[in-house]
């Protein structure tokens, strides 16, 4: 009887989403793997790092207001920036600790007084209301964020690339930004020859763009006849001899 049970288990631990496991008091972890949860439903969000003062200050009073998540029916979560790169791009964090409130894919910045009380009333007041939201364009969920997301990700792979060369290498940092500036320099010529192959497929050099013959408004009947001639003979290139073009400077010298 003990094996169903613990497929049960394995079943709610891999199917389930984090916020359902949720229990109460717990503050659920956002990663830039599982962060569009919160565009279902009503969340409060805090971003922080875990060397900052204020952050650990603030902590008690976030665990605090995660024993009420469940009577608000309000998610608590809460980003790590040093872990999650991307997701600090993503809602352009610049100090911390930064609350973000969202419901239903709205954004908007708690800029109140940072204590257990103040949030429970920002929530169960709907003080939320008053605030402004996020613009559209800049929303975490924009095109635009989302690169500004990938571009922030990015210069982490290239600081943890950098820490490799330097400290596991023991190449010097100079020595590192050398070739850091050499690949870029490589990248920036591939893709260059790349762009100049794709703009001359598409839109080709004059020169090497067939030029069509241009006849007289005015021809004579006589003009007129060869080149209808020319017309019929089309599929003879050489035409006993006289090519298409003589044919045609025939016609127009007539």
């Amino acid at each position: 009887m003990a094996l169903p049970t613990i497929q049960w288990c394995l079943f709610c631990l891999c199917v389930l989403p984090a916020n359902l496991l949720a229990k109460k008091g717990d503050v659920i972890e956002i990663t830039d793997d599982n962060w569009r949860e919160i565009l279902e439903g009503e969340w409060m969000i805090k971003f922080y790092a875990p060397w900052c003062p204020a952050c650990q200050k603030m902590q008690p009073e976030w665990k605090e207001f995660a024993e009420w998540g469940e009577d608000l029916d309000v998610n608590i979560a809460e980003v790590d920036v040093t872990a999650q790169p991307g997701l600090s791009g993503r809602f352009v964090i610049t100090a911390l600790p930064t609350i973000y409130h969202c419901k239903d894919r709205i954004f908007r910045k708690f800029q109140g007084s940072r204590t257990h009380k103040d949030f429970i009333n920002f929530v169960s007041e709907k003080e939320w209301e008053g605030v402004e939201p996020v613009s559209s364009w800049v929303s975490p969920d924009s095109v635009l964020m989302s690169s500004m997301s990938g571009l922030f990700q990015l210069s982490m792979q290239i600081r943890q690339c950098h820490n490799y060369f330097v400290e596991d290498l023991g190449i010097p940092v100079w020595g590192s930004y050398i070739i850091f500036a050499l690949i870029t320099l490589f990248l920036g010529l591939v893709l260059g020859l790349i762009l100049v192959f794709v703009a001359d497929f598409i839109c080709p050099s004059k020169r090497y763009r067939p030029q069509g013959f241009k006849y007289p408004k005015n021809l004579t009947p006589s003009a007129e006849m060869l080149l209808k001639q020319l017309d019929e003979e089309e599929e003879d290139s050489d035409n006993n001899g006289v090519s298409q073009d003589n044919l045609r400077k025939r016609a127009v010298k007539n």
